[in-house]
This record gives structure tokens, sequence and C-alpha cells, in this order.
């Protein structure tokens, strides 16, 4: 009987299909989809990723585990899309009881983006008008920060201003970082050998193909997909715990 329970097992373990990791071209197929197909509204999507980002952070450091005594908080936001689900990572850790400070060097003439600005300086939110680059003063005003910078439709090769420099920057700090769907500087596509190198990674929809060689935590925000693009796209999810929203890969 123990021999048959053993190679049902094995069989069931073997149907089991490896999760999907998503080129650049997929991932921005499947958000095209979201938007047109299927009617979700793009500040609806920002909002879904930066709340389940501010979820993965509140995990991986619960404000008990925090190193300060003041659990403070960098987010450091791009200009696009990445920058805008910082924001409202920002205010959802700001309710939370975190306290987050946000350094946003190039603002988005983006009305959505505006918006999520806005809200985050009605929370009292404060903001950075510019980055220290001697490191030992962000290693000791904060416990960590959340690198929101470039996504997967940003150019990784030729990074401009001022984010080049962050990312020299980021690379000196002591105190963790944590990735919002990739790590800033990394290709989408494969791992990056000289680029920042996060403790926490939160992979947005499904995780890219960079993730594949990432050793840290990484935690994946999916669970809002309709089954039939999981299904088109052989995304093969993880099965959610209870009614969470994200999951630890």
């Amino acid at each position: 009987m123990d021999k048959m329970n053993h190679s049902s097992a094995e069989a069931e373990a073997e149907t089991i299909e490896p999760l999907r990791y998503l080129s650049k071209d997929e991932a921005s197929a499947i958000e095209a989809e979201l938007l047109r197909d299927y009617k979700f509204g793009q500040q609806q999507l920002i909002e879904i990723w930066g709340h389940a980002c501010a979820l993965a952070i509140s995990k991986a450091y619960p404000l008990n585990s925090l190193a300060k005594k003041q659990p403070t908080v960098l987010v450091i936001c791009g200009p696009e899309q990445n920058g805008s689900i910082g924001l409202v990572c920002a205010r959802h850790l700001r309710i939370f009881e975190y306290e987050p400070t946000i350094y946003h060097p190039k603002r988005s003439s983006h009305s959505l983006h505006q918006d999520f600005t806005v809200q985050c300086e009605k929370m009292d939110i404060p903001f950075l008008s510019y980055l220290p680059t001697e490191v030992q003063l962000i290693n000791d005003a904060y416990n960590l920060v959340i690198d929101a910078m470039l996504g997967p439709q940003d150019d990784s090769i030729n990074i401009r201003e001022p984010y080049s420099g962050i990312l020299v920057t980021l690379k000196q700090v002591k105190i963790p970082i944590a990735s919002v769907d990739m790590p800033s500087g990394w290709d989408v596509e494969e791992a990056s050998q000289d680029g920042i190198s996060p403790e926490v990674l939160i992979s947005l929809t499904a995780p890219k193909k960079c993730a594949v060689s990432f050793s840290g935590k990484h935690f994946l925000a999916g669970r809002f997909l309709p089954y039939d693009i999981q299904k088109k796209y052989d995304l093969n999810l993880p099965e959610y715990p209870g009614t969470d929203s994200l999951i630890e890969l």
C-alpha cells in the first residue's frame, strides 16, 4: 500500500508543470490583453500591484523585526509604471504603520502618476529633494530600500541619469533592498552580472526570465489574473494559500 501511494505521489509530482518565467514581449502582451480585452484599468492594475508589494514588504520585514527604532523605509520611484507602483506601495506601507520616504527624481507628466503622487502627499509622506551620495547616511536613516525604478519595459542597457547614478549608490548600501517586479539595471531576459543585489524580489503577474537565477526571498503577486490568460500563456501559477494575494516562491 505504501509503495502504491509512493508511486502515485511520484506520478503526481511529475505532472506538475514548472512555473512559467516571462520574456519582455510576453509580459507586455499579457498586460495589453488585461487592459484591452478584460477591461482592467491602468490605475486598477497599478493599485493591485502596489498593494501587493506593500504586503510582501510587511511579510519580509515585519514592523517588530526592523533594526531601527523608527520603521523607516526609502522608496525610490522611476518615471514610468514601476514608479507609480512604488508610490502606491509607499501609501499602503504608511497605512501599515511604516514610515516611508519617497525619492522621485523625475516625475511623469501622466495624470495617473500625478494622482498617485498627490495621494502620497495627502498621507504626509515626505519626498526627498536629492539622494545622499554618502551611502552611510542612507544606511543610518532607513531600515531598507524599495527599488521601484526600472521595470520590464525600460531600457536596461542605456540607463540615463539620474538612475545610473542611483544604481551606483544602491550597489554600495548595506541595508536590504527589495525590488519591484525586477531588479533595476537587470535585463528582463537574463540575470545581471554587475547589477544591484536585492534581498527581496516581488514579481508582479508572473516572474520574469531574469528571476530564474534570483536566490533571495521571492514573492509572486498574480492571483488577480483571469483563468483564461493563465491557461493561454501556460503560466502554471502556484496555489496561493487561503485568501492571500501573494505567495513566497
